[in-house]
């Protein structure tokens, strides 16, 4: 019999869900090669493939063979040819824009281990898939608000939470589309750079996505009476600000946010929080030209008299900090850490940490490709990020199912 590839689900899974690979047919211990291509919606190609033998029946595993020295991963790793996929154009980051249309995973197996690799024995297409069916995609322009809601398949109401994203501007929905297949209603809010939204904000404005949470509490299938956030980078440190001034937060989620105010002033009503102080000349430049600006904010926790903290103090949500340990943009483990001994100093308890080794300032949600060097937010200049691909591969699938576990304890109804 021909060798075929077997997958399941067969044709179709959604992003963050496992997918099983086997190959059958082969010879008795044959050496192949595993190869896996995606391309994004610019048509850049994604790709990894691993050096496999097969057992003395002829079937290849991949959740019980582990791949052999040599290509983009080894070990058994039954993901591996979806975590390990790598751009073909260097530093390209892959983005989903459109939730609606699946990535279509090409999986090739080639004869032997060679460089390159022989003959095409079978191959296999599957699509990976960001909206669960019957899943509803509402497109919100209400008021001054412009973002997107997604609700999970039926009429019950549904625990609400508001999905903001980091410095990069424009809208982001992977996320959102995402958690609302786990049962989440989930507003993925832009907030700059976005139709008639401000190009270059000199200021946020907390008014902005307080009104976000209104329009969420006010929606008949948002379970109440608060909501959560879930927000990274510059996202993360919106959330906990939202979390210190406004009503009706009930848990933060910040994935490697800033404890201060970095980089744009941060006002509500007649407060504004100042930025953090950087030092530009702390700047690195690596011997490849790119820039490692961990080390230039000034220490939000040593400079006496520093006005940038945000009083995460005054915040009555339950938060949940989600940190790389090799994060090179914000130093995010350390700035969890030294914010839940304050709030711990002060009695308090409505804190936890999840902090991850070899995970840098970036961390999606299950199998989206490590991206450790990306456009720094602010100099437009590449930048180190941080993490390194298995480590990370590791700490998205660890994080995805605590960020949903958190949401689920604190949004619904005790």
């Amino acid at each position: 019999m021909a060798p075929s590839i077997r997958l399941s689900p067969a044709a179709r899974s959604l992003f963050d869900e496992p997918l099983a690979i086997a190959v059958q047919g082969l010879g008795p211990r044959q050496q192949v090669t595993l190869r896996a291509s995606l391309r994004d919606e610019t048509g850049e190609l994604f790709q990894a493939a691993a050096r496999y033998q097969a057992g003395d029946d002829g079937q290849l595993d991949l959740a019980r063979c582990p791949a052999l020295p040599g290509g983009s991963f080894s070990g058994l790793e039954p993901m591996g040819l979806l975590w390990a996929l790598q751009p073909r154009r260097p530093f390209w980051r892959l983005v989903k824009r459109d939730v609606q249309s699946p990535f279509v995973l090409q999986l090739e197996v080639l004869e032997g281990h060679g460089e390159p690799p022989g003959r095409l024995l079978a191959q296999a297409q599957h699509e990976r898939a960001f909206l669960r069916d019957g899943v509803r995609r509402v497109p919100v322009r209400h008021g001054s608000i412009r973002a997107t809601l997604f609700l999970p398949r039926g009429e019950d109401t549904f625990p609400g939470i508001i999905d903001i994203h980091g410095f990069e501007g424009g809208l982001f929905e992977h996320r959102a589309s995402l958690l609302a297949n786990h049962g989440f209603a989930t507003l993925a809010l832009a907030y700059y750079q976005y139709e008639d939204l401000p190009q270059k904000p000199t200021e946020l404005h907390l008014e902005y996505f307080e009104e976000a949470v209104n329009y969420m509490l006010q929606h008949p299938q948002v379970k109440g009476p608060g909501i959560g956030l879930l927000g990274y980078s510059k996202g993360g440190e919106v959330s906990l600000a939202m979390a210190a001034f406004l009503k009706n937060i009930t848990a933060v989620a910040s994935i490697n946010g800033p404890v201060a105010v970095t980089f744009i002033p941060l006002c509500y009503k007649d407060k504004t929080i100042p930025t953090l102080t950087i030092y530009e000349q702390r700047i690195k430049v690596t011997d490849s030209n790119i820039l490692d600006c961990s080390d230039i904010p000034i220490d939000a926790f040593q400079a006496p008299g520093n006005q940038s903290l945000i009083p995460i103090e005054k915040a009555e949500a339950q938060l949940l900090f989600i940190v790389g340990q090799d994060d090179h943009v914000v130093k995010s483990e350390y700035y969890a850490t030294e914010i839940c001994k304050l709030l711990q100093a002060q009695g308090k308890e409505n804190f936890q940490i999840l902090s991850y080794p070899g995970t840098g300032h970036c961390i999606d949600p299950p199998f989206f490709p490590l991206h450790p060097i990306g456009s720094h937010p602010i100099f437009h200049k590449r930048a180190v990020l941080g993490g390194e691909l298995r480590a990370y591969s590791k700490a998205q699938v660890h994080a995805w199912p605590q960020i949903q576990a958190f949401f689920q304890k604190y949004l619904n109804d005790k």
